[in-house]
């Protein structure tokens, strides 16, 4: 099951599949296509799983393993892969906070978010390989965008799994929280990413022309927001 949080322009999707560690099945792609409809307009975007040991445990190899021929295969590669395309394409900032372990297609879940945060204690690691196969949901693109071309393909070449800090050190992980209290840091993050103009940011730093990038400000120079908050700082300054 896939469950949508909608709350003050935050979006929180929660795969919420305990009997398989959160495992992506075909179902569950559909339901992740549906959310993300309900979440278009939502100013920020958290993708999570249920519970505290699994993120994403990869593909659900019990319902996947009724495809046996290429064709079935591709297919299936290409489902997951426009989902994950999606969300890498949001308007709005992008979290995938790690609650627990991202292995196989759950890191390739977790790196089509723009940011990922994750609880001190979790594993995260491109180990396809341990099955013979390989990444097949745009995520060895976007590793190797993270952490650059040779590292990338160590990493899913080997299968090598990193304990969070690690993973952090090479910029796998953007930031690693305090298990006691990530829930409420993510959160924190989060609303932050919501309630500021960081979806005009992300699309500038996407490639915006000069001229895009001007005019984003500009309307942002003359809204309410801006002005409320330059009055109050402007007092202070008094």
């Amino acid at each position: 099951m896939v469950d949508l949080e909608l709350d003050d322009g935050l979006a929180v999707i929660t795969i919420d599949r305990p009997q398989a560690r959160n495992a992506i099945a075909p179902e569950t792609m559909e339901q992740l296509d549906d959310a993300l409809d309900r979440a278009q307009d939502a100013r920020a975007l958290v993708l999570r799983g249920a519970g505290d040991r699994a993120f994403v445990s990869g593909g659900d190899l019990k319902q996947l393993a009724a495809l046996r021929t290429e064709d079935d295969a591709a297919a299936m590669a290409r489902r997951m892969r426009s989902v994950c395309d999606r969300i890498a394409g949001f308007p709005g900032p992008t979290i995938a906070a790690l609650n627990g372990h991202a292995l196989g297609g759950g890191a390739e879940f977790a790196v089509a978010a723009d940011i990922r945060l994750a609880a001190a204690d979790i594993k995260i690691g491109f180990n396809q390989v341990s099955l013979a196969i390989m990444p097949a949901w745009g995520g060895a693109e976007r590793l190797v965008s993270l952490v650059g071309y040779s590292t990338a393909l160590l990493l899913a070449g080997t299968g090598t799994i990193l304990q969070a800090p690690e993973a952090e050190r090479i910029g796998l992980i953007d930031r690693v929280l305090p298990r006691e209290t990530f829930d409420d840091d993510w959160r924190a993050i989060a609303r932050q990413l919501a309630h500021r103009p960081a979806g005009e940011i992300k699309r500038v730093m996407r490639g915006a022309s000069t001229d895009e990038a001007v005019a984003a400000f500009a309307r942002l120079w003359v809204s309410d927001e801006h002005w409320a908050t330059a009055d109050k700082a402007m007092n202070r300054a008094k």
